[in-house]
């Protein structure tokens, strides 16, 4: 049945090693996408009139990188290994058994940007505004790393652009869920941001479109995509991954809400204070 759709490119994870240490597609990609995320971070402050510098640049993504690492591993540990964690709480630990979370990576960064905005006093919704173009690029980068791995694979179907992947033991022909991520996660939802990234916007429009847009794509790949082996279907067809992030919709429009009604406000006392100066 394998041939009858497309054949997977074998790829080796490990790109080479030298001795114990080795350098995999997977940390290569998000390498990538954190060169890139940095490269278009100093780009936007040297045009941002003095509002950014270089300095600020390297410590939010410093502080986002923390936000990631912890947020996304005691994500996963919470979100879908509860039971294991209760279990054997030392598991939260084992990260070199694998495990990551995006929406416990989001809510990692999430934190970093509250803490970086309060040292740095600049509003949250701004320091979210700068950071949330620049995510897409590593989660498409990151989905490109699913993909060599053979992991993260989607549900049985008979498309002519189905994949039997190597690590599936049921060898049936699947949704390359990990490419449409790719595809709307990171192309697309990037082409969004960067668009309104260069026109005047209004405080939260882009931390909200950022919140709507990922909740939406990643809730509709998830009809595409395997839920995990030992969760299953929360209930009828929605899974984990869709009860995480439809939250996500609600809460990017309430961001652009809330983020237009304080610039307004700010804008009135603006328009107040010159004309008392005036008077």
């Amino acid at each position: 049945m394998a041939d009858q759709f497309l054949t997977f490119p074998i790829i080796d994870p490990i790109i080479f090693s030298i001795g114990p240490v080795a350098l995999r597609w997977y940390g290569l990609m998000y390498l990538i996408g954190f060169i890139a995320a940095l490269f278009l971070a100093n780009r936007a402050a040297d045009k941002s009139k003095g509002l950014w510098t270089r300095e600020q640049v390297s410590d939010l993504l410093f502080y986002a990188f923390l936000g990631v690492v912890l947020g996304g591993r005691v994500g996963y540990v919470l979100f879908y290994q509860f039971d294991l964690f209760l279990a054997e709480p030392f598991y939260l630990f084992k990260i070199w058994e694998g495990g990551m979370s995006f929406h416990g990576g989001l809510l990692g960064v999430i934190s970093a940007i509250f803490l970086f905005a309060r040292k740095t006093n600049k509003h949250f919704l701004a320091v979210g505004d700068f950071v949330a173009p620049l995510v897409p690029i590593g989660l498409g980068m990151g989905r490109i790393g699913n993909f060599i791995n053979s992991e993260l694979w989607g549900r049985q179907t008979d498309v002519p652009w189905a994949f039997v992947f190597p690590t599936d033991s049921l060898q049936v022909p699947r949704h390359p869920s990990q490419l449409y991520e790719f595809f709307l996660e990171g192309l697309v939802l990037f082409a969004i941001l960067f668009m309104l990234s260069r026109k005047p916007r209004t405080l939260g429009l882009a931390s909200g479109t950022f919140l709507i847009g990922y909740g939406a794509f990643r809730t509709f790949v998830e009809f595409y995509r395997e839920p995990d082996a030992h969760l299953g279907f929360i209930f009828s067809y929605i899974s984990m991954g869709q009860i995480l992030s439809l939250p996500m919709v609600l809460v990017g429009i309430g961001l652009i809400v809330l983020g237009a009604k304080i610039q307004a406000k700010q804008e009135k006392d603006n328009v107040a204070a010159q004309k008392k100066k005036g008077a």
